[in-house]
């Protein structure tokens, strides 16, 4: 393969890679709207679009696969993807976790929400800022917005604590609400996982422009 194929393939994975970012961004987004609207078709809507996150997926696995066998890539090459073939797997579990609540509020039907939606799109906001914030230092080569990212992270966390001790309390105080308080954990435990990952593709980034393997440690700020 000519170099200036192969990079132009490099700069086509990168393509890809935004481009399926956007579509997990847009499941995650649309997870919401419908556990808030209680949206059914919606949520339904989202579970099949899950196949085409995956199929997404499977062709940038096939592209980084087919660049490393037709050339030999530099070193700097060889990061880049070896990291794409990370981070889409990353998406593809994050598309999972969209798809995930999505169920929940298949599950839900018209279930009275036991705690009002308050710190779960709190959320979901800031796991989606996490994941356009890595996918922006992914392009920008930025490592000091690849960190970033890892710390932003705490912020999740901190909410999902909220979550989970509030719906514990509840639990506790009235056992008929642990079904409803079950739904809506499942749906934070998703939204945390979501962040997690984007922490991961954050730390892939870094691994991209150092060569390093980091592993984020919000005590470094």
């Amino acid at each position: 393969m000519p170099r200036e194929q192969f990079q132009k393939g490099l700069q086509d994975l990168q393509d890809g890679v935004l481009e399926m970012g956007s579509m997990v961004d847009r499941q995650i987004e649309r997870a919401l709207q419908s556990l808030v609207g209680r949206d059914i078709p919606l949520a339904e809507a989202i579970v099949r679009d899950d196949d085409e996150v995956n199929r997404t997926r499977f062709h940038l696995d096939n592209v980084c696969l087919s660049l490393l066998t037709q050339q030999a890539p530099m070193a700097s090459d060889l990061r880049l993807i070896i990291s794409v073939l990370s981070m889409v797997s990353e998406l593809e579990r994050m598309g999972d976790h969209a798809e995930g609540i999505g169920r929940i509020v298949i599950l839900m039907q018209d279930e009275p929400l036991v705690k009002p939606l308050v710190d779960i799109p709190k959320m979901a906001t800031e796991a989606r800022r996490m994941l356009k914030d890595a996918l922006d230092a992914f392009v920008q080569r930025d490592v000091n917005s690849a960190y970033a990212v890892g710390q932003a992270d705490t912020v999740v966390d901190d909410l999902y604590d909220t979550v989970y001790h509030d719906l514990l309390e509840i639990m506790v105080r009235d056992p008929s609400t642990v079904e409803s308080c079950t739904h809506l954990l499942w749906v934070a435990h998703n939204l945390e996982r979501i962040a997690d990952r984007a922490t991961n593709i954050a730390e892939r980034v870094v691994f991209t422009v150092t060569g390093m393997m980091p592993q984020m440690d919000v005590s470094r700020y």
